[in-house]
């Protein structure tokens, strides 16, 4: 393959390099996409990393992302700084303007961590037909990225209903992983 001689060698490319762009760049489009441009790219990768992986891989990678993200999303547009209700009215100001869905918290349980939400209208499975499974894995990780980088403490987040399951909301339970002792 040819050397392209304008490119100068460099580090490989990290995940916030590829968020980096000129907001100029799309002067008649604007900054936002359909639902359906979306899907086409989560739903299509899904499929792509389920057949040449298996289902838990796809799962776990999707996780995965969305806990890098949420990370990012965390330390880079939500202000850490502040009380839980104020942290929590900030975040479901943030998820609205960017369209990610309608966040609520139906509880809080300051004991153990444990943290019940619901996101409606959300861009990965609003709509949906009854699928009969949950598939807001990226949701999971985004969520469980969020709350770990406010709290300082480990979070995963599970999935327990969703549109595709038959349900009007998705709704998840974010706990905070037990360490275990070595």
């Amino acid at each position: 393959m040819a050397k392209n001689i304008f490119m100068t060698e460099s580090a490989p490319l990290g995940f916030e390099d590829y968020l980096r762009y000129d907001e100029e760049s799309r002067g008649n489009l604007g900054d936002e996409l359909p639902v359906l441009v979306y899907r086409m790219l989560e739903y299509s990768l899904k499929s792509e990393l389920v057949k040449r992986f298996g289902k838990e891989t796809q799962i776990e990678v999707f996780r995965s992302a969305g806990r890098t993200a949420g990370e990012y999303f965390a330390r880079r547009v939500l202000d850490l700084n502040q009380p839980l209700d104020q942290f929590v009215s900030e975040l479901q100001t943030k998820l609205e303007e960017l369209k990610i869905g309608v966040l609520r918290i139906e509880e809080v349980d300051e004991e153990s961590g444990r943290i019940i939400l619901t996101v409606a209208e959300d861009a990965d499975c609003s709509g949906l037909p009854v699928l009969g499974e949950t598939v807001c894995n990226y949701e999971e990780g985004f969520i469980a990225g969020i709350l770990s980088v406010y709290s300082g403490k480990v979070y995963t987040a599970v999935e327990v209903d969703c549109w595709a399951t038959g349900d009007r909301v998705c709704r998840f339970h974010a706990d905070v992983e037990q360490q275990t002792g070595g």
